[in-house]
């Protein structure tokens, strides 16, 4: 649940928010809780560990994924090719929408996510492999052992 917060005050006056109540969201650079701040603002103080997040300059298009090694959700500036997560340090690399594709597992029907192009995609649910190629059957899936 997102929460909310004023704008971190700036150094040069007093902050005015905009009569349309646009919002935007970031991830605290602390706590990694969701937080609103109004359109304008420079950074955002986070009301449940006081971290100061810096908000990116307007116009900047930011995109989200879950990090493979903690399952955080992690927010970056969209274009970039790689991401490093605070929480546990795994570097997650980050694909455009037209770079991955989905294919359900071919054992216990989970949606998984591809790079575009693979062959095959392993399960992280049941350690199936599933053929990338659209048939749930055939020699490019198998039951792998977890040894």
């Amino acid at each position: 649940m997102p929460v909310p917060l004023a704008p971190y005050p700036t150094p040069s006056g007093s902050y005015t928010p905009p009569a349309n109540g646009a919002q935007s969201q970031l991830v605290c650079s602390g706590c990694r809780n969701l937080l609103m701040y109004p359109a304008g603002a420079t950074s955002v103080c986070c009301a449940v560990c006081n971290a100061i997040t810096a908000v990116p300059p307007p116009g900047t298009e930011m995109a989200q994924l879950v990090c493979g090694g903690c399952h955080t959700l992690l927010m970056y500036i969209r274009g970039a090719t790689s991401v490093q997560c605070s929480c546990c340090h795994t570097v997650n690399l980050a694909l455009e929408a037209n770079q991955v594709a989905h294919v359900n597992c071919g054992n216990c029907r989970m949606l998984l996510m591809y790079q575009y192009g693979a062959r095959s995609v392993k399960c992280a649910v049941c350690n199936f492999v599933t053929s990338a190629g659209g048939s749930a059957s055939g020699a490019a899936e198998q039951k792998l052992n977890n040894t």
